[in-house]
């Protein structure tokens, strides 16, 4: 018997073949395809932005990072978002639960420690851009975060194609970390402010670890001083 051959399967096998050749570096061009892209910040935007638009890859983004703090931190990274996409005429999705502090505190449940903070952080951001991806009609999504040489980068990829099965929807994997200065360069040359920790209040805290310890050193050694004087 003669097997009936699907159009919409037989294109979508061609465009999985097509994702995984592009994801692999190849310079494959994949059309009117869409993907639905987690930005963490407007730097990390901008070499993946690149990659995807020489591959004929259509990108909107999505900012969805209660990992951000404080709350003027987050407003700094929310401008350079908006001035990339001005840029870039890049239509972008804003999280509806806007500023996540309270949230993000809760989600962790009392965790801490970089080693087990790190993969929750992953899944609570992750699992919400498959599932708005799923809900808005794209086929693909992926993540600015494949871009960061200082990310888990396998965990991120085993996140995103464990939420992407979950939701439906294919994970576009490409290693962007190949583009990690000229990604700097073009932050700097348009002018885009570039954060100096990845988000949190537990990574800013490590990102200034030898300064926070100097610090309380120089306050210590004032009230020593002081207590001599008083002698």
């Amino acid at each position: 018997m003669e097997s009936i051959k699907n159009p919409f399967m037989q294109d979508c096998s061609r465009r999985l073949l097509l994702v995984q050749l592009a994801g692999r570096g190849l310079l494959v061009n994949i059309g009117d395809m869409e993907i639905f892209l987690h930005i963490c910040c407007g730097p990390c935007a901008l070499y993946p932005l690149c990659v995807l638009k020489k591959k004929g890859i259509n990108a909107t983004g999505f900012f969805c990072n209660p990992n951000i703090h404080p709350f003027r931190e987050y407003e700094r990274r929310v401008a350079a978002l908006e001035e990339v996409a001005r840029l870039k005429d890049l239509p972008i999705v804003w999280d509806e639960s806007g500023y996540g502090l309270k949230e993000w505190l809760s989600n962790l449940d009392g965790v801490t420690a970089q080693k087990e903070r790190c993969p929750l952080c992953y899944e609570m951001r992750l699992e919400r851009s498959a599932r708005e991806a799923s809900r808005k009609g794209f086929k693909y999504f992926s993540t600015t975060l494949l871009y960061s040489k200082y990310q888990r980068h396998g965990l991120i990829r085993e996140i995103g194609e464990e939420k992407a099965k979950k939701y439906g929807v294919g994970f576009y994997y490409e290693d962007f970390r190949k583009g990690w200065i000229d990604g700097i360069e073009e932050a700097v040359a348009l002018g885009i402010y570039r954060q100096p920790y990845c988000g949190c209040i537990f990574s800013e805290s490590e990102r200034y670890a030898k300064r926070i310890e100097r610090l309380s050193k120089r306050l210590m050694k004032k009230e020593v001083l002081g207590h001599e004087s008083n002698a």
